[in-house]
This record gives C-alpha cells, sequence and structure tokens, in this order.
C-alpha cells in the first residue's frame, strides 16, 4: 500500500518531474520542480491554496512518482514530453517543444553558418538544445559571431562568390566576407570547428575573457559596460545547461542502469521514442552479493527483452558486458533488422545513462521496501498459489464470470492477470449467442468454447505466416484457469479444453456460505487457504474483479436497451406494459406468481393482457415440469 506521508519524507531535494496517479493507477497530473522535495509536499499541505482545479486533483492522488533530472531546464523538457505522451487530466495544455529555441549550425554547407531557429530537422545541420531562455540563445548568437566572424547570409557559397559586394557586418569587421574570397575554406573551417567546441561545453576561455573585461569595466568605473559582460557571461552558462531529455535525431533507444545493493538491485529503463524520453520503469531484481554489476545487466537485457513486444534500434548500458555481440545478434534476429548495445563514454548519452543510473539508485534505496511489499502481492502471489497447486510457473491466469438476471439474457466476462497484475487490454466480453435463459453452466461453455477455438485460429494464422510474435488477443493461453464456483464450472471448463486437446490447469474459486473465498477446487479437491497470505488475497482480488467485470457489462448493456426483458417475449405487452409491471412487481418472480386480477390491477393493463402474462408463465411453468 502506497504511504503517502511515508513516501514524502523520501523526496529529494533535486530537480525533477512528478507524476501523479489515481485509484486506477491512471497518470492525472505531470509537473516539475527545482526542488522535488518542497514542490510535491505543497500539495498535500494543510494551508495549500491551488484552486478548485487542483483541489479536486490531490483528491484523487493514490500514489506519485518522479524522475530526477540535472536541471530545471531538463525537468522542462521531460514535463512536457510526459504530458504530450500521457495528456494527463488535470494538466493545462502546454506549448510543444517547437516553440523552444535551437541552436542551429549548417555543418552540411561548405561555408557554415549558426542561426536560431524552433524547428528541428532532419538534415545534415548540428542542432544544439532546447533551452528555457530565448533571450540567452540570442545573446550568445551574437557574441560567437562576433567572436568567430561566421557569415550570417543566406548566399549559395562557393557558387556567389564575387558576384555582390560585401555586407555591412564585413564593415564592422564581423564576418570574414567568405562570399569574397577572403577567406579560404579551411581557415574558415577551423572557426566553425571552434564554435562547436564552445557549443559542445567549452566556455572556459571565452567565460574567463568575458569575466576579465567586466572587471576592467568595472575598475574604470563603466558600469555600463560591466554590466553588459556580466549579463553574457550568465547567458553563456545558461547555454552550458546541456540537456539530454531530447535528441534531435529523433531514433527508438532504450536506456538501461542497474543499481545494486547487497542482494537487492533495481534496473532503471528509460524509453526514449521519437527522439524524446517518454516515460521511464523499473524492475527489482534479486541478485548474490558477488554478482558483478555487467552480470546483473546483461541478466536483466536477456529476460527483460525477452518479454517486451517492442525491440528499439539502440539500447544504451553503463559499462562493458562479456556477451554484448551475442545478445545484439538474439536481438537483431527477434527485431529483423539492426540492434546496437552501445555503452557510451562522452556527450548527452553517457550522462543520460548516468541519470538513469542516479534514478535506480533512488528507487533502490527509498523504495526497496514498497516494491518487495509490491512484489509479494503480485509475482509473490502468483508464486504462492503456484506451489499450492504444484504448478511449475503462474504467470498468465485467465478467470471467467457469467452474469444474468432472470429474465435477461446473460454475458460472460474474460479477465487476465499476468505476473500478479491485472492486464486489461487483454480482457475480453462475450454476449452469449446460443443460450436462452438463464443457465450458468452452457453461458460458461459457449465462452470457454469461442475463446479457446479463436485462440487456436490464431495461432494456425499465425504458423502459416510464419510471425514470431503475438498478434491477437486470444493467442497465448493462460497458466491456470480460475472458475467461479466450485466442482460444476470446473467440469464444464475440463469439458471444453478435453474436446479441444488443451492441456491447461482449471481451479474454481469456491465461497462459504457468507459468499467470501474459501479456498479452491483442483484435482477433485478443495485446497484450503490461509485467509492472511498474500496468495489468498491475490485469489479474492481475481475473483471480484471477474464479477466486477461481468457486471458492469451487463448493466451496460441493459442501460441500452441491448438486452430485453422476458416480458417483451409475450404478446401485447408492449413498453408501457412491461415499465408498469417492472414497477407493480419487484421482479419476474413475483409476476409468475400473481393471479390474474391481481395483474388487471396494474395501470394500463386489461383482462386479456392480463390473462397472457398469466398464460405465458404458467404455459412455461408446465413445460419445465
Amino acid at each position: 500500500m502506497f504511504n503517502i506521508e511515508e513516501e514524502l519524507k523520501k523526496l529529494p531535494a533535486r530537480p525533477g518531474v512528478y507524476i501523479m496517479h489515481d485509484a486506477d493507477d491512471t497518470i492525472i497530473y505531470v509537473g516539475k520542480a527545482i526542488s522535488l522535495k518542497n514542490r510535491v509536499r505543497q500539495y498535500f499541505q494543510g494551508s495549500r491554496n491551488l484552486g478548485v482545479r487542483k483541489e479536486q486533483m490531490v483528491e484523487q492522488i493514490a500514489r506519485f512518482e518522479y524522475i530526477v533530472t540535472d536541471s530545471e531546464l531538463e525537468a522542462l523538457v521531460l514535463e512536457c514530453n510526459l504530458i504530450k505522451e500521457h495528456t494527463p487530466k488535470y494538466n493545462i495544455l502546454l506549448k510543444d517543444d517547437k516553440t523552444y529555441p535551437f541552436i542551429k549550425v549548417t555543418v552540411g554547407e561548405d561555408y557554415p553558418r549558426i542561426q536560431i531557429v524552433r524547428r528541428v530537422k532532419k538534415d545534415k545541420s548540428r542542432y544544439y538544445g532546447p533551452y528555457s531562455s530565448a533571450m540567452a540563445v540570442k545573446d550568445v548568437v551574437e557574441l560567437t559571431t562576433k567572436l568567430y566572424r561566421l557569415r550570417t547570409c543566406s548566399r549559395n557559397l562557393p557558387r556567389d562568390i564575387g558576384k555582390e559586394r560585401p555586407c555591412l557586418y564585413h564593415q564592422i569587421h564581423q564576418c570574414d566576407a567568405p562570399c569574397q574570397g577572403y577567406i579560404s575554406k579551411e581557415d574558415y573551417k577551423k572557426k566553425v570547428d571552434e564554435l562547436l567546441d564552445f557549443l559542445n561545453g567549452n566556455h572556459k576561455e571565452i567565460l574567463k575573457e568575458l569575466e576579465e573585461k567586466m572587471l576592467a569595466a568595472s575598475q574604470e568605473m563603466n558600469f555600463e559596460d560591466a554590466a553588459q559582460y556580466r549579463d553574457l557571461i550568465q547567458s553563456v552558462k545558461r547555454i552550458g545547461e546541456r540537456q539530454k531529455i531530447t535528441d534531435q535525431h529523433g531514433e527508438d533507444k532504450d536506456v538501461v542502469a542497474v543499481a545494486q545493493d547487497g542482494e537487492d538491485a533495481v534496473a532503471q529503463v528509460f524509453f526514449i521514442r521519437g527522439g524524446k524520453l517518454i516515460g521511464r520503469d523499473h524492475f527489482y531484481l534479486k541478485v548474490a552479493k558477488e554478482d558483478p554489476r555487467a552480470q546483473i545487466v546483461s541478466s536483466f537485457l536477456k529476460q527483460f527483452y525477452a518479454g517486451t513486444p517492442f525491440i528499439p534500434k539502440e539500447i544504451m548500458i553503463q559499462e562493458e558486458i562479456e556477451d554484448r555481440e551475442v545478445i545484439s545478434q538474439w536481438l537483431e534476429k527477434r527485431k529483423g533488422r539492426k540492434v546496437h548495445i552501445r555503452i557510451p563514454k562522452k556527450g548527452t548519452k553517457e550522462k543520460l545513462v548516468e541519470l538513469a543510473q542516479r534514478n535506480a539508485e533512488l528507487v533502490l534505496n527509498q523504495d526497496k521496501e514498497r516494491i518487495k511489499r509490491e512484489e509479494g502481492r503480485t509475482i509473490g502471489a502468483a508464486k504462492e498459489i503456484a506451489g499450492m497447486m504444484g504448478l511449475p510457473q503462474m504467470e498468465r491466469i485467465e478467470a471467467y464470470d457469467i452474469s444474468n438476471i432472470s429474465g435477461f439474457q446473460s454475458v460472460g466476462s474474460m479477465i487476465v492477470y499476468e505476473k500478479g497484475r491485472p492486464k486489461r487490454s487483454d480482457y475480453r466480453k462475450f454476449r452469449i449467442k446460443s443460450v436462452q435463459g438463464p443457465n450458468d453452466y452452457a453461458s460458461m461453455e459457449e465462452v470457454l468454447t469461442r475463446r479457446f477455438v479463436h485462440g487456436l485460429d490464431e495461432q494456425e494464422a499465425r504458423r502459416k505466416e510464419n510471425l514470431d510474435e503475438e498478434f491477437g488477443s486470444f493467442t497465448r493461453f493462460p497458466d491456470l484457469i480460475m472458475m467461479d464456483g466450485g466442482r460444476g464450472q470446473v467440469n464444464i471448463a475440463l469439458e471444453v479444453l478435453g474436446k479441444l486437446n488443451l492441456q491447461i490447469p482449471v481451479c474454481g474459486m469456491v465461497k462459504d456460505d457468507k459468499h467470501r473465498t474459501r479456498g479452491l477446487y483442483y484435482n477433485n479437491k478443495e485446497i484450503p487457504i490461509d485467509r492472511n497470505s498474500e496468495g489468498f488475497k491475490l485469489i479474492t482480488r481475481i475473483q471480484d474483479e471477474a464479477h466486477r467485470f461481468a457486471i458492469e457489462f451487463h448493466r451496460s448493456l441493459r442501460s441500452k436497451g441491448q438486452v430485453h426483458s422476458i416480458l417483451d417475449d409475450i404478446p401485447g405487452i408492449g413498453p408501457a406494459r412491461r415499465k408498469a409491471l417492472m414497477k407493480q412487481f419487484p421482479g419476474p418472480d413475483k409476476i409468475k406468481e400473481a393471479s390474474v386480477e391481481e395483474l388487471k390491477a396494474v395501470p394500463s393493463m386489461n383482462e386479456r393482457a392480463a390473462e397472457a402474462v398469466y398464460g405465458f408463465f404458467h404455459k412455461e411453468q408446465e413445460k419445465k415440469e
């Protein structure tokens, strides 16, 4: 259980992004902070004054998570990426990062230029940014233009060399006029290389020169010039805030880093899609104290990418692993194209791996106990159930339920739990087609038959198409089927599976007289369960979820008028009389017990209609007898 008070105490006083989740684990708000500790705590203080909308949001927060960054700028860009990806309910629309300024150097040209742009294109140019301050970018571009004397014009060089006279920038000594051939291509390239070195973060020399000029101006009492140099120094420092959250190349890559503490380890994965960091996930690992980190990374890569449907073009890790080439070849075979596993040694990629590692360390140090509890509630609980039943594994569980109200058509539900967690994308609903009236056994037989016949058809189609990946929701079969009932429901499931030559374990969730789960019916015997165990709690959650899903489906159909009352089958009983009968009598059973005189007393009913209703139910009763 997520304890908000306890988690608030663990927040770091560092910049980053915080993500608020509701009870359904839906992301409802994303925000950035200079200090996560101060900002997130404000939401839960009694003296807060957040406004009506934010107050409503706070009331729905069930848990929060956060990603630490190296600067407020990185937090800003990551915040925008996450808002665009998840569109949280309580976020206002933020500007896309195309409105942030970038510095562009047109290195694909023979005589490159430096420009301020708002869009990143896939061309041969180099892009730096995005930056949080447009004024700082403008100041630095003006400064570098003066220092390196690069052209700012749009002339086509070398084609137009000598065709027009040099512009004003040459006259004021801010351009070496390559348009006139006054500087060679080689010398011009040296200046471009110096500019790129500066934009890559080598600011020491320029900052030293500006500081000397600022001090000199100050000593000469020329405070206006000193203030200008001071502002230029601040602009250079702002440009120096390198950010790693957006990659102008727009590629898909994962960043994997591991933090270890004794027998506990956490793997952090940053997901970069289309060049943007859009999310992350962490995984708790049980390791041996003597396991080297490289071995842990290698083991995690193999387990994680064996189960994930998407494999990126590039995977970045923190250190060399022994079987890197073998894993790359295996991933290449699965993806169908080249997959690179890289260990970045410098630049933004190295910083991004370091950021992932720091977040892994935070998770490990601050969330270790919570992660263990969550693992116990999910994977641990599933293993506990598997152990009770003597099964080798319990990764996927499917549970089924039938919902009907006397007189209404039945519906079926299928819910799926994987690794102890609900996998709602695989939930399915069934409208019963072959069964008339409330017959749970026959309805369940239809649901299971349709589900597994469909699954077998998908598997056959996959084999014919020679596809390695699952492409249909029914393709994968469960490790265990759970039925909402005892021996009868279990036998129905076993009969269906037998006809289809499928070997899948089936158990029933048995209830006591008070309609509470008391055990599992498996292999013709009831297995008692400790009510305080995590396995028992998981079984209860599965049973409740299957029932809820079926009831909601049935209710939605009734509300849409898609399931009709048994009264609709009686000649002469239209909507008005059906409504009057249901208003007068609590349910269909009471209508069956009513006499002709009692039926005739209902508003809008006459003797002929009353006799039709009475005759209909009594004929049905005679057939049953």
